[in-house]
């Protein structure tokens, strides 16, 4: 039997530097070039420039007297200041928590008391969050913070002076790190249950960014466009160190996604690659005005965080000039990216697959129940191997064990195939898959049929509970504006083109869906909806047995 199982390349070697000396290096070859715009900031800077600010932040940390493993936290949406914590947080040694702007404070309260960070630093406000007000509520209860800096402030200014004194310390700090220590906690979390602190080491952000750029071709002439949030490995890991491994200039187009600034910094700043979610690049090419930006300097970019409508993908290559796109899959357990595709890759790889496994990293292919690899071709669930896999969750082994077995693979929870020639697909959630009268319905097969009428913008098919069957089928439609697409007509485009069974019996139209922070349609919610609104029975019947022998580890952005 052929096996679903394959081992990535390892003629490039990896790195074995910490995340600190790794950017003192790109600083020493490119500090005289741009490393950092953030336009809605009107702020700019050289490596050099970035390497300054950076090194008087980590002296400040010395000064407060944070030792090396103690937390940092970040509340804070894109900006310059984020990505200067960052690498002032690993070259002081520290371990940057990163914490979901959208968290009320309740969910922030978790975060900083279960990792336990010493110091906060924090937006004051966004919108309808008010930071500084969610912070002073639960302070009290937070006995193991001691520093609260807000950005924009007297106090973050004084984190900003030049330290002569602690730049020398610093350089004796950095000489005591090693590239296996751990330096970032992301939280993931599903539907129930607290969020997991994945905990991500030197060693595991540092090469998976580097060969996410060397996955894109990226060099120091780059300048890669980032509407992804930083608070992720999308934008961390995949954004940040691909581009400071390889000298390339990173853009914040705006504190959170707004397509039409995307779409402005692109042309503005002559950005060669841009990133996204699918809905992301879903509400760019929709803009009312999208044919006005000039997009022609793309080369290249990353479509991840959820599966990739094959209609959308193509648009993105014809209109947006994006013919080097690449699909990277992986999850925050991994930091993050697992497979790629190549850039000369095949329209019909780059669209249909997520790509190869990456370098020095295997993957398999398993089944749930007997854990043994299945053959080519055939589904099971996907594990990943080797450097990319976190140290565990913070502060908890018993939720670790769940996902990494004792051969240290890491359970996706995600079903996929591997074909003949090592390409990825992925089918589906093993929480999504839909069991409708014995049958295996793969959601995200009816998404990508439904992508091809010329009505349908957006979709999300979820199974609802039902007494004969077990589950049957919803489809959540967004349509283009000016459409008069009716449900019945979906159903009736369905007959006839697709098995019988993976008809949607329940369509509903809709302007909007339930999303992410990081542009991730809400899956549970629509089914909370649904059952709702169909006044359905919620439990599932006791034969369908979903998750036998299946992990709860999510995928990038740790949301379905």
């Amino acid at each position: 039997m052929d096996r679903s199982y394959a081992r990535g390349s390892t003629t490039v070697e990896r790195l074995t530097q910490t995340i600190g000396d790794s950017f003192e290096q790109t600083v020493s070859r490119f500090g005289d070039r741009e490393a950092l715009v953030s336009p809605h900031q009107e702020q700019r800077f050289t490596y050099a420039e970035l390497n300054d600010a950076v090194d008087r932040l980590a002296a400040a940390f010395l000064r407060l007297g944070l030792e090396p493993g103690e937390r940092v936290g970040i509340w804070a949406l894109n900006c310059f200041e984020w990505v200067i914590t960052q690498f002032a947080t690993a070259k002081a040694g520290l371990i940057l928590v990163t914490i979901n702007p959208a968290y009320r404070a309740s969910e922030c309260e978790y975060v900083l008391n279960q990792s336990g960070c010493r110091m906060l630093i924090s937006a004051r406000s966004f919108k309808t969050s008010n930071y500084v007000a969610m912070v002073e509520s639960v302070r009290t209860r937070l006995p193991n913070l001691e520093h609260v800096v807000f950005l924009d402030s007297p106090e973050w200014d004084a984190l900003m002076v030049d330290d002569q004194d602690g730049r020398r310390r610093l350089a004796e700090r950095m000489a005591l790190l090693e590239p296996d220590d751990a330096i970032n906690i992301q939280y993931t979390s599903g539907t129930t249950g607290f969020p997991k602190g994945a905990t991500l080491t030197h060693d595991n952000i540092l090469n998976n960014g580097y060969f996410v750029g060397e996955g894109c071709g990226y060099s120091e002439r780059d300048r890669v466009c980032i509407p992804v949030p930083l608070y992720h490995c999308f934008g961390m890991v995949m954004g940040v160190l691909a581009c400071v491994t390889h000298g390339a200039t990173m853009v914040l187009p705006s504190a959170t996604f707004e397509p039409q600034a995307v779409l402005q910094a692109v042309q503005d700043e002559r950005c060669t690659s841009l990133y996204g979610v699918p809905t992301m690049f879903i509400a760019e090419l929709a803009q009312p005005d999208f044919g006005r930006y000039d997009l022609t300097s793309l080369r290249t970019g990353i479509m991840a965080g959820a599966p990739c409508p094959i209609e959308v993908m193509k648009r993105v290559i014809a209109d947006m000039h994006v013919d080097e796109v690449t699909i990277a899959y992986g999850m925050t357990e991994t930091s993050p990216v697992s497979t790629q595709t190549a850039l000369d890759d095949p329209v019909e790889l780059r669209v249909s697959t997520v790509g190869t496994v990456h370098p020095h990293v295997e993957v398999k292919i398993v089944d749930p129940v007997s854990g043994r690899c299945v053959p080519r071709g055939a589904t099971g669930e996907l594990l990943t191997r080797g450097y990319s896999v976190m140290l565990g969750y913070w502060d908890d082994p018993g939720r670790t064990a769940e996902v990494i077995d004792q051969a240290r693979w890491m359970h996706s929870g995600d079903l996929a195939t591997m074909d003949a020639d090592g390409y990825i697909r992925i089918v589906g959630r093993s929480k999504d898959m839909v069991i409708r009268g014995g049958e295996n319905v793969y959601p995200r097969e009816i998404e990508e049929f439904l992508h091809t009428h010329p009505d349908v913008v957006e979709t999300a098919v979820v199974g609802v509970p039902d007494v004969r069957f077990g589950e049957e089928l919803m489809a959540w439609i967004r349509t283009r504006d000016g459409a008069s697409l009716s449900e019945d007509a979906v159903r009736d485009f369905c007959r006839g083109r697709i098995a019988h069974y993976k008809v949607p019996r329940y369509v509903k139209l809709v302007d909007e869906f339930p999303m992410t922070s990081s542009g991730k349609v809400q899956k549970f919610k629509l089914r909370e909806m649904a059952i709702t609104e169909l006044e359905l029975e919620p439990e599932s019947p006791p034969h369908v047995d979903r998750d036998v022998a299946l992990s709860s580890s999510q995928a990038l952005d740790g949301g379905h």
